[in-house]
């Protein structure tokens, strides 16, 4: 139904986004909405699904045209519903979901929050062969600029994004505690430090 939304990045919430064009603001659910943190304040092209369920009519919204369609051929299969896939795309660029795919990496997938090995097993049955990206197109609006923050705050938000992606207070007490020690730029870089320290 909309196929993308350009308007003014007005605010950013660890879930979601807003975007106002015509007067209107748009809530967006979207993977990592810290990947658009250089954008706040400004008009900002975000790439849309509209879904509708029994509770619920919600807008999603991608960095670009490729997580996208990455988002719509991971909720094809069975198992996968529109939660679990931001998931896997919070810190994932496709290409990188495709190649864990197509090697048939479960460990890969498994990492992500409700994604256990049945699932994985049936993302690769139904996905392998059947998605293709360009790393070059996937990858050009994810790079970022430092933000003005100080490391606390980079790291509160990155544990409130973290959280909303399905991972367990207990889980994320012990990688707040390390990613204090760490120097983070950005939200966004915090947040893919945090998933490799849940996962190791």
């Amino acid at each position: 139904m909309y196929a993308y939304i350009k308007g003014n990045l007005t605010q950013l919430f660890p879930t979601h986004l807003v975007v106002e064009t015509a007067g209107i603001g748009y809530e967006i659910q979207t993977p990592n909405s810290y990947r658009f943190q250089r954008y706040l304040d400004q008009e900002v092209k975000v790439f849309t699904s509209f879904i509708v369920r029994e509770d619920a009519q919600l807008l999603y919204g991608f960095i670009n045209e490729e997580e996208k369609d990455m988002f719509l051929n991971l909720i094809k299969v069975t198992g996968i519903g529109p939660k679990s896939a931001l998931a896997i795309l919070a810190t994932s660029t496709p290409s990188e979901v495709i190649q864990a795919i197509e090697n048939e990496n479960d460990t890969y997938l498994t990492k992500f929050p409700g994604i256990g090995k049945k699932t994985a097993r049936q993302i690769v049955l139904d996905l392998k062969g059947k998605v293709q990206v360009t790393e070059e197109k996937a990858e050009n609006l994810l790079t970022h600029d430092n933000v003005n923050d100080t490391n606390d705050g980079v790291v509160k938000e990155a544990i409130l994004a973290l959280e909303a992606l399905g991972y367990s207070k207990r889980e994320l007490n012990k990688v707040e505690k390390s990613l204090s020690k760490e120097t983070c730029e950005s939200v966004d870089e915090a947040v893919k430090r945090g998933l490799q320290l849940l996962v190791s």
